[in-house]
């Protein structure tokens, strides 16, 4: 292999490294406006024509490189996302959440026992047993142990002299991420619905890159529950919406039961009190004040439902407030789930290292 070496270009190397923080800058404007290119890079410039964004970045070499690089294309009435710049801002999703699952140094994905699709070898050996795969017969161990044990050449090998290499397992799950899209979840200019679709990209981009064999369903709720495309992750955003918490829990539980994996979960996003149901008959009810007693004993019982199939829920709330939490309390009790008080801020930590903590948990 040829190396080249040439005199360091530092001029070069701080155009990249510009380049580089407006993209990320970029991306976190880009999902906050839903996906929309256009509207994205006139906030760049119109931060920068306030002396917000620092004029050495140049906004016009990142349009081009966009272009140039097929993050966008040209629709005709105007730019919009590709299928290329929808995977790299999921892939930015997810290095920025797992940065700090890489520095506390967690992150590994596997179990070391049987209980799901796949297996890997490792350089530790053992006697072989009955049953274990005999691909992961290591004969090179394997007949010196003949030569011991008969002290000549002559390699008869028998079963007692079989070692195979230890293997982890990793399993396969069903997961349904819930996302409110209620209007609280932008309301009094606090912005949820941004780092819940970071969580939902990154999970996506695990799952495809990471846990091929899984499913993942992203189903969003607010007056009604209803699943979306990965490719339309970037484009979603809060509406008007009541919280009808009974609709996405069903929804999700539907979806699940239809996988075959063994392991089925639901993540839930939410910042609100459940405030509507729909009922057997299709008639809705809604209180926008909250904890209904008739809203919440009915989101109960799908709780309580989901518990029998087997279908633990792990509710993250973005808020302190508290008659959500006590309402979460009562439905994590009666699903015997799990549930976390949470910030923005380190919402996709939570999420992403307790979807892996799952797959070590449970067969």
């Amino acid at each position: 292999m040829k190396f080249v070496y040439r005199e360091w270009d530092d001029s070069l190397f701080r155009q990249l490294q510009k380049l580089a923080d407006l993209m990320s800058m970029y991306h976190y404007l880009l999902m906050r406006l839903n996906g929309d290119v256009a509207e994205t890079l006139k906030l760049l410039r119109k931060l920068q024509e306030q002396g917000i964004l620092s004029g050495e970045y140049d906004i016009d070499a990142l349009e081009e490189h966009l272009k140039k690089s097929n993050l966008v294309r040209n629709t005709g009435r105007g730019l919009k996302l590709s299928r290329g710049g929808e995977r790299l801002l999921r892939r930015d999703a997810f290095e920025q959440i797992f940065e700090h699952l890489r520095s506390s140094g967690k992150g590994s994905h596997l179990i070391p026992r049987e209980g799901g699709a796949s297996d890997e070898p490792l350089p530790e050996k053992r006697p072989y047993e009955y049953g274990d795969n005999i691909q992961h017969i290591d004969y090179t161990s394997s007949f010196f142990n003949t030569i011991k044990r008969r002290a000549d050449l002559d390699l008869n090998i028998i079963e007692s002299d079989l070692e195979v290499c230890e293997s982890e397992r990793s399993t396969s799950c069903a997961t349904v991420l819930l996302i409110d899209v209620s209007h609280s979840m932008i309301l009094y200019g606090e912005d949820r619905i941004t780092p819940a679709k970071q969580v939902a990209m990154a999970l996506t981009e695990l799952i495809l890159t990471k846990y091929p064999k899984d499913f993942l369903s992203v189903v969003l709720f607010g007056d009604d529950a209803r699943e979306v495309k990965i490719t339309d992750l970037p484009y979603i955003g809060a509406g008007p919406f009541h919280t009808n918490t009974q609709a996405g829990l069903r929804h999700a539980r539907q979806t699940l039961l239809n996988q075959k994996h063994v392991n089925r979960q639901i993540f839930m996003i939410t910042d609100g009190k459940p405030s509507m149901i729909t009922r057997p008959n299709g008639e809705i009810y809604k209180n926008s004040f909250g904890l209904d007693p008739r809203i919440v004993n009915r989101t109960l019982d799908e709780a309580v439902i989901c518990r029998k199939k087997r279908i633990p829920i792990t509710t993250f709330m973005v808020t302190d407030d508290p008659y959500l939490q006590e309402f979460v309390a009562k439905l994590t009790e009666l699903n015997r789930g799990r549930a976390y008080f949470s910030s923005v801020d380190n919402l996709g930590s939570f999420i992403l290292w307790d979807f892996v903590a799952s797959r070590k948990k449970r067969q």
